[in-house]
């Protein structure tokens, strides 16, 4: 199973991959949609968004199942299971965004509310379980077991909750695409 010296230095890795990831969504916020002449219909990636979110929150629960059993083997396995799901959905929804605009939620009144909620504190999180996520993976991959545990506590829910809201996002948005 994959392992990492403890002596080595990962914190620029971390805080490199977290502000590169984080700028390149925020700079797709600010670039115009790209106009292309494909025959792929673009309207399936915020599908495969919300299927791919779905099997990273399993594999998250897996993961907790597993090393709360003591299985650290598997909770390893789990773990990285997760993060290529989330690795392929971060593929996935930069290209949605750089080749389609922005669709606007069309709910009134209390759903309104909640899915404005919801997708708020999801962005937020999403942005901030970047460093948080890679930080846990590699104390974990150092054998820095206590430090994993620590940070490990409060990654897991954040992460658990920005992918079951990516979901949720989706469910709530996909009629008005």
């Amino acid at each position: 199973m994959l392992q990492i010296n403890k002596n080595f230095n990962y914190v620029p890795w971390v805080i490199g991959l977290s502000i590169a990831i984080n700028l390149i969504i925020v700079i797709l916020l600010f670039i115009p949609e790209i106009e292309g002449g494909t025959s792929f219909d673009i309207l399936l990636l915020p599908l495969l968004n919300a299927i791919l979110n779905s099997f990273t929150f399993v594999f998250l629960l897996a993961a907790l199942f597993m090393i709360l059993r003591k299985n650290v083997t598997w909770h390893k396995r789990f773990i990285f299971a997760a993060f290529t799901t989330t690795a392929l959905f971060l593929l996935s929804y930069l290209t949605y965004h750089s080749m389609s605009s922005s669709t606007s939620y069309g709910g009134e009144g209390i759903l309104q509310s909640i899915y404005y909620f919801i997708l708020i504190t999801h962005i937020i999180l999403a942005a901030a379980i970047v460093p948080l996520a890679l930080l846990t993976l590699f104390r974990g991959l150092a054998m820095k077991v206590d430090k994993h545990r620590k940070i490990a506590r409060w990654t897991m829910p954040l992460w658990l909750y920005v992918s079951l809201t990516g979901v949720i996002v989706y469910l709530m948005i996909s009629p008005y695409y």
